[in-house]
């Protein structure tokens, strides 16, 4: 095959389009791959290539286990290639347009070990007002499953009025906590009583706090009410000082909130209603994580899954 278009191409990314040299060694790299599958299929020229061949490539890739990710910056590259030959030549059309890399797996969310989450939680302890916080906030969080925008939003009472109405609010008589999720939807979710002796906690020593906003349940030093930033700052500093091997934010706890209460109950609908989630399949997810557990006891306990 005639690579001389290749080279053509190449220079023009190197001097025209000021690419560094790794990357036109990586364009390179992609569109020798290409010229070499369309060799092995027949094809002397890069510019008789067709959507189909395009397609059947693809499915080479995926087949020789390349990732999602890599097969689309392959596909970025190809059609990148014939965007330029087309300016030089007439051709047909692009056959990589319209062509799409597999979908990539979608991640499972982290959660924490039932062991790890609680020691978490329960060692953020102390007497000043921002330890106090901190216990009440993270105790909460893993209680209830809450996102921090919902944790932050929180009120210390329910309040309606001109310039001021709660989008959430703890009842501690109810041991339960209003939250206003995605979509402007209202939910209630069970307090668990660790969590609610937390908040108490915190209640108590939340009157000392200079400049206080009255309507804010959670406060910074100032008085002022807690950011989302914040939290995650002050969670991740906590769980760094444990030595928990995990890059543990605040959606860690909702994540651990769920799969926990899952593999407890195995009630998908309970979970779904208590995280807010519109649609179950949101959901579902976790009963990946759940069956993660499950086969991970198994390899530990059948004397037949023991390697």
């Amino acid at each position: 095959m005639d690579l001389a278009q290749l080279t053509d191409y190449l220079q023009v990314l190197r001097t025209q389009r000021n690419l560094s040299a790794h990357t036109v060694s990586s364009y390179k790299l992609d569109l020798e791959e290409l010229a070499s599958m369309a060799s092995e299929a027949g094809e002397t020229e890069l510019a008789t290539l067709s959507y189909f061949h395009i397609r059947r490539f693809t499915s080479q890739l995926h087949a020789q286990g390349q990732s999602p990710r890599t097969i689309a910056r392959k596909l970025s590259s190809w059609r990148g290639f014939y965007r330029w030959l087309a300016e030089q030549q007439p051709l047909a059309g692009n056959p990589v347009d319209g062509i799409k890399a597999p979908k990539r797996g979608k991640s499972l969310p982290k959660a924490l070990g039932a062991d790890d989450a609680v020691r978490l939680v329960a060692q953020a302890r102390g007497d000043s007002p921002t330890l106090a916080a901190n216990r009440a906030m993270f105790e909460l969080l893993y209680s209830s499953g809450l996102r921090v925008s919902e944790l932050v939003g929180l009120d210390v009472a329910h309040v309606a009025e001109k310039g001021h109405t709660s989008l959430g609010w703890v009842d501690i008589e109810q041991q339960e906590v209003i939250v206003t999720g995605k979509g402007n939807k209202q939910r209630i979710v069970p307090v668990g009583r660790p969590a609610l002796e937390a908040i108490l906690a915190w209640l108590a020593v939340r009157p000392s706090l200079q400049k206080l906003d009255p309507h804010p349940l959670f406060l910074t030093e100032r008085g002022t009410r807690m950011s989302a930033r914040l939290v995650q700052l002050r969670l991740k500093a906590h769980a760094q000082s444990l030595d928990i091997p995990a890059d543990v934010h605040p959606h860690v706890l909702r994540h651990s909130f769920a799969s926990h209460v899952l593999q407890s109950s195995g009630d998908l609908r309970a979970v779904q209603e208590m995280l807010g989630h519109s649609s179950i399949a949101a959901t579902q997810v976790y009963t990946a994580l759940d069956f993660q557990h499950l086969s991970k006891v198994y390899d530990q306990a059948h004397p037949r899954a023991k390697k």
